[in-house]
């Protein structure tokens, strides 16, 4: 899948030109982020967990926004996890408020942006006014041409592949699939990332070196950067070193 020219349209915002030592040419088509490190920030600067996540989001609009400008076809990002319901209910009931208030104040600009936002996950447990406008804001963007935006939410690797593999099962057991005929691509095609090129690049902030059960299959072949930088602090500076070390790598996905 080649992914089309993503360049804001919106005048309000100012175009980010791409840092003079980046090659457009071999910019990753697909970031996928584990925005870690929220916390942290908090209570390193004695606020509470609330306002690291508040900050969070508007180092996400700024990342996204240099995705767009820079040539990045898609973002995926982890925005919950399917163990985060084991936080504190008072942090948890905070983060769902956020999703809400963040998605309904962003989407003119996500419209005006041509940004395409979609959220890969189990969506069935969230609140009921969150589900709405999950769906109002994936329908309003569906035909944009811009950057394809992921949201995680209340996603989990290892349940997505318990998930594509009990609806493998249901189709062969219904007679309308071969299990013979299952391979890496009809795997994947029952995958949430199904209409979306696998990550090249994969970035974690905070220092912390793991995965965290996050697109286990998607994330098979992709360079990852780790950054000591706490997500608050993400911005274009550290955005840029990721894809010059992206850049510095050779892929040769098992070869020589």
């Amino acid at each position: 899948m080649t992914y089309p020219s993503v360049i804001s349209t919106d005048n309000s915002r100012e175009v980010s030109p791409l840092p003079k030592d980046l090659d457009r040419l071999r910019m990753p088509d697909h970031i996928a982020v584990i925005m870690d490190g929220n916390g942290r920030w908090a209570k390193a600067k004695g606020l509470p967990r609330t306002i690291g996540h508040t900050a969070g989001v508007e180092a996400l609009k700024t990342t996204l926004h240099l995705c767009s400008n820079w040539g990045i076809g898609a973002l995926t990002v982890y925005a919950f996890s399917t163990e985060n319901w084991s936080r504190p209910s008072e942090e948890v009931n905070f983060l769902m408020t956020l999703f809400e208030s963040v998605l309904k104040r962003e989407l003119t600009n996500l419209k005006l942006e041509k940004v395409k936002i979609n959220f890969l996950g189990d969506l069935d447990p969230l609140p009921i006014a969150l589900k709405d406008l999950i769906k109002e804001s994936v329908d309003a963007t569906s035909n944009n041409k811009g950057i394809h935006f992921n949201v995680c939410t209340n996603y989990g690797g290892r349940r997505e592949l318990v998930r594509a593999a009990q609806k493998l099962a249901e189709r062969s057991v219904k007679g309308e699939l071969d299990p013979s005929l299952i391979d890496e691509n009809v795997f994947a095609s029952e995958l949430f990332t199904a209409s979306e090129v696998d990550p090249d690049l994969l970035i974690r902030t905070s220092g912390e070196k793991r995965i965290s059960n996050f697109l286990l299959w998607q994330l098979a072949y992709a360079e990852i950067h780790v950054t000591d930088v706490l997500w608050p602090d993400f911005n274009a500076d550290t955005l840029a070193k990721a894809l010059l070390d992206y850049q510095s790598r050779r892929r040769r996905f098992g070869g020589v």
